[in-house]
């Protein structure tokens, strides 16, 4: 039997979260095509027949220009040196920049194998790829270069028996039916997040957050969840692009918010939503720590 940790780190947009759904078979983390989606560590447990593997997805690491981000990244960065392999993931469809290179210094810190995660292959023609790989392959600091597509599950079974092979005998950490770390508040506060990602543009994305005001679990019969939501926005001129013309936009949110908490609890669900404005409150330690984003520790 073999037990251990494997954090996924990289630039944001990576494919990091997908990869990690694709994985452990569950949708932990929410997947949007904004950058700095994933605010802080999301902890998946994958059971296989001889192993048990901890999955960590982390922020994409960005320069920060904020407290949130700032904790953001120190979250990425302690994973390094916490587990048994790291994970560096790369949007191989993507030129490399400074910002890759960054990160690919960074991982030179890692006391176990770094894997070169190279995703989202099925962007990508054949005689492009084999040059990238060529041109990590010489920078020698990588135990494995794993082309694959989280998206499409191509030779994600390849990194998993490499990560399996890497990893060191133990007795598993966690139940057989452990699957995450995360409160159920985490998750609905995320998907709610999720939709008003998919539905806002410009800076919402960056500069909103969702808070969980209650959550009511379901009783009875026919049961239903009861989630009443804060949608923090950072200014007043952002408040009536969330609501929408007569509320149209806020309920577009909610409704696919709603059928999706619907999926995940399986149960009905009652949801509230309404905006708040709170300037500067990405610099707010008590709010950033009620969401989750905490940082170093």
């Amino acid at each position: 039997m073999k037990s251990g940790f494997v954090s996924f780190i990289g630039r944001p947009n990576a494919g990091k979260s997908t990869l990690l759904n694709r994985l452990v078979g569950s949708k932990l983390a929410i997947v949007s095509d904004k950058p700095q989606t994933t605010r802080t560590r999301i902890l998946g447990v994958r059971h296989y027949p001889d192993a048990q593997v901890v999955f960590l997805d982390t922020p994409g690491i960005h320069r920060p220009l904020h407290r949130m981000n700032v904790r953001m990244v120190d979250t990425a960065v302690q994973t390094i040196k916490e587990v048994d392999v790291l994970g560096l993931v790369v949007d191989a469809a993507e030129a490399p920049g400074k910002g890759e290179r960054f990160v690919v210094d960074l991982v030179k810190d890692a006391p176990g194998p770094v894997f070169l995660i190279l995703n989202k292959v099925d962007l990508v023609r054949k005689p492009r790829l084999l040059p990238m790989i060529e041109r990590y392959q010489q920078d020698g600091q990588f135990e494995e270069i794993i082309p694959l597509s989280a998206a499409t599950g191509e030779n994600v079974d390849r990194l998993e028996r490499a990560i399996i092979d890497r990893l060191p005998e133990g007795e598993q950490l966690y139940p057989d039916d452990y699957l995450t770390d995360q409160p159920e508040r985490f998750f609905a506060a995320e998907i709610v997040r999720e939709k008003l990602l998919q539905f806002t543009h410009a800076e919402i994305p960056f500069s909103s957050a969702v808070v969980i005001d209650r959550f009511e679990e379901p009783q009875g019969e026919r049961p239903l969840l009861r989630l009443y939501c804060t949608i923090v926005v950072d200014r007043e001129s952002q408040k009536p692009i969330v609501v929408g013309r007569g509320g149209d936009m806020i309920k577009k949110i909610g409704t696919a918010a709603r059928e999706e908490l619907e999926r995940f609890f399986h149960a009905r669900v009652f949801l509230d939503l309404h905006v708040k404005v709170k300037s500067e409150w990405r610099e707010d330690d008590r709010l950033l720590g009620e969401l989750g984003i905490r940082g170093q520790k």
